[in-house]
């Protein structure tokens, strides 16, 4: 993993030194923008619609635009003037249960691990905080931004998760078109309630995959391929006007859900199965020979494997200074 950052963590007069790492990656498929007519990928010039030539990079500065055409400048030295000597520390103001923090407030997750001579203070720090149950509210500086942030313990590393501060976060009183209070039909309630009890599982991470990323990737193999690519039509939603009959069919689909039976207990009698009748094996055998050569490839799953390649990060032309 690459080093993001480096500081340490104080809590009173204790001082842990420890590195930053990101806990998650963007695995987004990156498409880039090409030339249709020669087949050339674009590039992105900075350029100066006054002067009308491209800018270096030295020649570039940072501003903010307080009205339409009007900005204050800034040099280099300014804004260096605004991080303070405490934006290699990361100070915990309070200890807090995680419960009370809606996760709204998240935003992006880093591993801490110690540096230096701090791993006697790191694995205090994180015994104490799992044996009260409890995550401390720090501020960090990354990058020059200065953020709230979330230290809890993770299996066993301490993670820190950047967190907005309030007034980042809008109201839910800005958002249209939400419905005003009023009751609810009992009926309907209780087989809501039904229907979520029989949905409800343990939360397993692993179940859940990016089927978008996946379709791309077979698209990109296919085309690699050479081969014709169809991808079939979403299934058309049914409008259920009657909200019960609605759930009724939910909790019916649910519960004609067939699960893992799991290993057959030991005394049960197998079942089995009748086999195919030798001229039916035959025809089944003589006409898979008469498939062409690329059906059966594509059949057997032949097909490159094209794994996503890491996003390139374009320079910013414009940066807001907050």
């Amino acid at each position: 993993m690459h080093t993001v950052w480096k500081g340490a963590i104080s809590f009173g007069l204790v001082h842990v030194p420890v590195k930053m790492f990101s806990a998650t990656e963007d695995k987004d498929i990156s498409l880039r923008y090409i030339h249709k007519e020669c087949g050339s990928p674009l590039s992105y010039v900075r350029k100066c619609p006054v002067c009308d030539k491209e800018v270096a990079w030295e020649e570039i500065g940072k501003g903010y635009e307080y009205e339409k055409g009007k900005f204050v400048l800034f040099d280099k030295e300014e804004l260096d003037q605004l991080t303070d000597e405490s934006s290699k520390s990361i100070t915990i103001l309070d200890f807090v249960d995680l419960t009370e923090i809606d996760p709204i407030y998240f935003q992006k997750t880093y591993y801490l691990s110690p540096d230096q001579a701090g791993t006697n203070a790191y694995r205090l720090l994180m015994e104490a905080m799992r044996q009260t149950s409890k995550i401390g509210i720090a501020k960090i500086s990354i990058r020059s931004k200065s953020s709230l942030a979330a230290i809890r313990v993770l299996e066993d590393c301490l993670a820190i998760e950047t967190i907005f501060y309030p007034d980042e976060v809008r109201p839910v009183s800005q958002v249209p078109g939400l419905p005003e209070a009023g009751t609810v039909n009992d009926k309907e309630l209780d087989m809501a309630k039904l229907l979520i009890s029989q949905l409800s599982t343990p939360f397993d991470p692993a179940k859940y995959t990016d089927d978008y990323r996946q379709r791309m990737l077979d698209l990109i193999s296919h085309k690699i391929a050479g081969e014709e690519f169809h991808i079939a039509p979403a299934k058309q939603e049914s409008n259920v006007i009657d909200l019960m009959a609605a759930l009724q069919a939910s909790i019916q689909a649910v519960q004609h859900i067939p699960t893992d039976p799991g290993p057959s207990l030991t005394g049960t009698k197998k079942t089995k199965t009748k086999a195919a009748p030798a001229a039916k094996r035959k025809t089944a055998k003589s006409k898979a020979a008469a498939e062409p050569a690329d059906q059966q490839n594509e059949a057997s799953g032949t097909i490159p494997v094209i794994a996503p390649k890491p996003k390139r990060r374009s320079p910013k032309s414009k940066t807001t200074v907050s």
